[in-house]
C-alpha cells in the first residue's frame, strides 16, 4: 500500500503539495506514482521563474517503463528545482517525500483551493485500484 502523509496536499493526477513557510510550496510525485512507475532513470524539471497555469505539463519523470507528464498542481511561478535529481533520478523512487521532491512554487492567490486531503486522495486510488 502506497503511503499518503496526512500534512500534504494531492491531486488527481497523483502530485503532492507541502505549504511551507512563507506561502511557497514543493512539489513531488507520490509514493503511489512512483511505484506505478518503477525506477526513474531521468527527470526534467522546469525553469526557474517559468509561470505555469495549473494543471499544466511542467515536468517529465522517466523510468525504464514508460515517461510519464507531471502537471503543476496549481497556478503560479517556478521558484526553485531539486538538483540533486540530475544525477539520482532515483531519489524519486526512495524518498518521495523527501529528499525526492521536483520543485519549489510561489502560488498564485487562493492557489491551494481545489487540492485534495490525504483522505480524498486515497479514495482516489481506492476507486483506481
Amino acid at each position: 500500500m502506497a503511503a499518503i502523509p496526512g500534512e500534504l496536499k494531492y491531486t488527481k493526477d497523483h502530485e503532492w503539495v507541502r505549504p511551507e513557510e512563507g506561502g511557497s510550496v514543493v512539489v513531488g510525485i507520490t509514493d503511489h506514482a512512483q511505484q506505478q512507475l518503477g525506477e526513474l532513470v531521468f527527470v526534467e524539471l522546469p525553469d526557474a521563474g517559468r509561470t505555469v497555469a495549473a494543471a499544466e505539463a511542467c515536468a517529465v519523470v522517466e523510468s525504464v517503463k514508460a515517461a510519464s507528464d507531471v502537471y503543476a498542481p496549481l497556478a503560479g511561478t517556478v521558484i526553485g528545482v531539486n538538483d540533486a535529481l540530475d544525477a539520482e533520478p532515483g531519489l524519486v523512487n526512495r524518498s518521495p517525500y523527501g529528499e525526492g521532491w521536483l520543485f519549489r512554487m510561489q502560488p498564485a492567490p487562493g492557489g491551494l483551493a481545489g487540492l485534495l486531503d490525504a483522505a480524498a486522495y486515497q479514495q482516489i486510488l481506492e476507486q483506481e485500484g
